[in-house]
C-alpha cells in the first residue's frame, strides 16, 4: 500500500474516531475536566462498626453503673459514720459533765474537812465522851466511808468511759476517712467512664446517632420479645401490695427525670436512687443501693413476682428496676436518659426481691 493511501486512511480513522467521541451522549465538548477534589463529607458508619460502638458504650456505661454502686455505699457509710461520730462526741460531754460533777462534790468533802479542822470524823469520834454520840457518830462514819468509796469508784468508771469514747471517736473517724476516699475514688472512676462514652458519642454525626438509638432499641425489643416468648408472663398474676401500689405510684410520677448518678430525687435519680426513694415513700425503708438491696432483701421467683417488686439486672446486681406489671418495668437507665418505662426483660435479669416481703 502506498504512502499516500495510508495517510488518508489514517486520516479518515481519526474524522471517525472524533465523530464518534462528539456523537456519544454526555460527552463535554470543552475542555477536559479537571480531576475532583475528595469528599470532605465523612463516610457512614457500617452498622456493624456502630454495634461495635453500642458494644462499648455499654461497657462504658456498665463501668459507670458498677462505681456509682460502689459511690453510693461509700456516701451511705460515712452517713452512718458521721452519725456514729455524733453519738460518740454526746457520750463524751455528758461524761465530762458528769465528771467535772463528781469533782465538785469531791472538792466539797474536802473543803467540809478543812473548815472543821481537818481531822478526819474517825478521830473526832474516838474523842468523844458521850457513849451515845460515840455510836451515832460511828453510823455517819461507815456512811461517810461508803460514799467516799462509792464516789471514788464513780470517778474512776467515769475517767475510764471517757478514755474509751475517746478511742471510739478515733476509730471512727478513721474508718469515715477510709470512707470518703473509697468514695472520692468511685467519683474519679464514674467520671471516667462517663467522659469516655460521651466522647464516643460525640464522634457520630447526627444521622449516625439516630442509627445507634435504634440498635438499642433493636437490642432491647429483641430481648423483651425473647422473654415473653417464653411465656414467663402467663406465670406472673401478683397483685400489688398497698405499699408496693404507693411505690409504683411514686416512680412513675418520676418519668421524664433525668439520670443522674448518686442522685436521690427530687429533681434527678440513679437507678437505686429512684427504688430506695420510691418505697420511702412507701413507709419502707430498703438499702441504698442495687447491689445491697440485692444482698439484704427477700428473694421471689420470677413467676411470683408482683408490681412494686425489684428487678436486679446483671451478674454483678449493678442496675434495678421496679416492675410495675404487665411485662414492664420503671427504671433511671443511665447518663444522657430519663426515667421511663421499658419491658422487663430488655436485660439480663439476675433476680427479684421484695421491699415489703
Amino acid at each position: 500500500m502506498g504512502t499516500g493511501k495510508r495517510g488518508l486512511i489514517t486520516a479518515a480513522v481519526a474524522v471517525v474516531c472524533a465523530v464518534t467521541v462528539l456523537s456519544a451522549p454526555g460527552t463535554a465538548f470543552a475542555a477536559p475536566t479537571p480531576t475532583p477534589a475528595p469528599s470532605t463529607t465523612p463516610s457512614p458508619v457500617p452498622d456493624k462498626d456502630l454495634e461495635a460502638v453500642r458494644a462499648k458504650l455499654d461497657g462504658l456505661y456498665h463501668a459507670a453503673a458498677v462505681a456509682t454502686d460502689a459511690y453510693n455505699a461509700a456516701e451511705e457509710k460515712a452517713r452512718k459514720q458521721s452519725a456514729a461520730i455524733v453519738e460518740v462526741a454526746k457520750e463524751i460531754v455528758k461524761g465530762q459533765e458528769k465528771l467535772d460533777e463528781l469533782k465538785d462534790r469531791a472538792g466539797a468533802a474536802a473543803r467540809s474537812q478543812y473548815r472543821t479542822g481537818g481531822l478526819p470524823d474517825e478521830a473526832k469520834l474516838m474523842l468523844s465522851d458521850d457513849p451515845q454520840e460515840f455510836l451515832d457518830g460511828t453510823g455517819r462514819v461507815l456512811q461517810g466511808q461508803r460514799a467516799t468509796k462509792g464516789l471514788i469508784e464513780e470517778m474512776t468508771r467515769t475517767q475510764e468511759d471517757l478514755k474509751q469514747y475517746a478511742k471510739d471517736a478515733s476509730a471512727q473517724w478513721q474508718k469515715l476517712e477510709a470512707h470518703r476516699k473509697a468514695k472520692a475514688a468511685a467519683q474519679k472512676k464514674i467520671e471516667k467512664q462517663i467522659a469516655a462514652a460521651e466522647k464516643l458519642e460525640s464522634a457520630l454525626e447526627k444521622e449516625e446517632k439516630e442509627r445507634l438509638a435504634r440498635l438499642e432499641q433493636e437490642a432491647a425489643h429483641k430481648a423483651q420479645t425473647a422473654w415473653l416468648d417464653s411465656g414467663i408472663l402467663d406465670e406472673i398474676s401478683g397483685k400489688a401490695s398497698e405499699q408496693g401500689r404507693k411505690a409504683v405510684e411514686f416512680a412513675t410520677a418520676q418519668m421524664g427525670k433525668p439520670y443522674e448518678w448518686g442522685a436521690e430525687g427530687p429533681d434527678a435519680y440513679d437507678c437505686s436512687g429512684l427504688t430506695s426513694e420510691a418505697w420511702a415513700s412507701a413507709g419502707q425503708t430498703v438499702p441504698r443501693t442495687s447491689q445491697e438491696q440485692w444482698k439484704q432483701l427477700e428473694h421471689v421467683d420470677i413467676e411470683d413476682m408482683r408490681p412494686g417488686d425489684l428487678i436486679i439486672y446483671f451478674d454483678d446486681a449493678s442496675h434495678v428496676a421496679m416492675y410495675v406489671g404487665d411485662g414492664a418495668i420503671v427504671h433511671a437507665p443511665r447518663p444522657g436518659r430519663t426515667v421511663t418505662l421499658a419491658g422487663a426483660g430488655s436485660m439480663p435479669i439476675l433476680g427479684v426481691v421484695r421491699p415489703d416481703a
